[in-house]
């Protein structure tokens, strides 16, 4: 940390005596600079900015005022403290003063001990509050790397959880990655749509993006015999089956009450939509809950057009896999009864970009 002794010192002035009563004041003290007129202050200031100006008023051309003010405009030095000298004791001229941005007045005839007790008192909050700036700037880094290292715990912890789920259902590959880009694009593009703006900011799309991975989550609760059976399921093994988004939401209800309720994560409330209505249907044919329209969470019918849309593409024991235009074929048809038509729209809108994310993260 910068010492008092190191601290330099402009003095302003256009009269010699009094330069020469403040330099010999000062001057063993700190590192002291002189200027004979504004000018000269202003061309001083830009070529070595000093700790602290004393700065008379009364000058000829540019005064201490317009000093002041043309240095206070300069983002570079206006932090400057300025402390003005000057014979004027009237209210208004210190008030103008103030005003301008000024920190403090000494008035001539000087009194050296009074001089020297302001100048140290100035230099010393100019350190204070660089120190102070430091810890700022020191508690800032540490605060942005510990937010970094929780995000990156809690995604890989996203993942960790949605590969558990994904090891028990071997056909899914990068199921997961893909339709949580599928969710992101999709989110990103219903932000524009004025029904849907308010609720899609960037931190709530970038928390479905973040939730995504859990949909199926609950499959880790499904016995093998049904999740990887070849064929048809029977009535009992489809509800066996469909119970997995309860069970995920379940799942995600007891992770969340581990946390206090003002620090659970705030991905979590998504997480939970997502995993227990991404099979709801827009006309209310779906499941768990038989939910109808907006009663849906937009999360799980943003969800719902992902999911689907990637099992078509895929390969599955029970099928070969669609074409990107036959998918897209099949969402179009299904909008307003198995998907919400907002959706929908805002899927054929960027399909290409769609494509593209499937085509990147493909199963090889």
């Amino acid at each position: 940390m910068k010492e008092l002794s190191d601290c330099t010192v402009l003095v302003v002035d256009d009269t010699e005596a009094n330069v020469d009563i403040l330099v010999d004041a000062l001057g063993e003290l700190y590192d002291v600079s002189v200027a004979m007129d504004g000018r000269e202050a202003v061309e001083t200031v830009a070529e070595e900015p000093p700790d602290l100006i004393l700065l008379d008023i009364m000058m000829p051309e540019m005064d201490g005022y317009e000093v002041c003010q043309t240095l206070k405009a300069d983002e570079r030095y206006a932090k400057i403290p300025i402390v003005f000298l000057t014979a004027l004791t009237e209210i208004e001229n210190k008030t103008k003063g103030f005003q301008m941005g000024a920190v403090d007045y000494i008035t001539k005839p000087f009194e050296i001990t009074e001089v020297q007790a302001r100048v140290k008192t100035h230099l010393s909050l100019v350190l204070a509050s660089r120190e102070l700036e430091m810890q700022n700037e020191i508690l800032e880094i540490k605060v942005a790397e510990r937010t970094r290292e929780l995000a990156v715990t809690q995604e890989i912890t996203i993942h960790g959880l949605a590969s558990l789920a994904e090891t028990r259902d071997n056909e899914t590959g990068g199921h997961i990655l893909r339709t949580q880009r599928y969710v992101q694009v999709l989110a990103q593009k219903l932000a524009d749509h004025p029904k849907h703006g308010e609720f899609l900011d960037k931190k709530t799309v970038d928390l479905l993006y973040k939730s995504a991975p859990l949909h199926d989550i609950g499959k880790v609760g499904v016995p093998d015999a049904v999740l990887h059976k070849p064929g048809k399921l029977t009535d009992e093994e489809f509800a066996t089956m469909k119970s997995h988004c309860e069970l995920g939401y379940q799942a995600l209800v007891k992770a969340e009450e581990l946390f206090d309720s003002d620090v659970r994560p705030s991905f979590l409330t998504h997480a939970k939509d997502i995993a227990r209505t991404h099979q709801e249907k827009w006309d209310g044919s779906g499941y768990p809950q038989g939910l109808k329209g907006d009663a849906i969470p937009l999360c799980g019918r943003i969800m719902a057009v992902a999911d689907v849309y990637d099992a078509l593409i895929c390969k599955r024991v029970y099928k070969p896999p669609f074409t990107h235009e036959k998918a897209v074929a099949i969402i179009s048809e299904g909008s307003g009864s198995h998907f919400d038509p907002d959706v929908v729209a805002a899927f054929l809108e960027i399909e290409e970009e769609i494509k593209k994310v499937a085509a990147e993260l493909a199963d090889h």
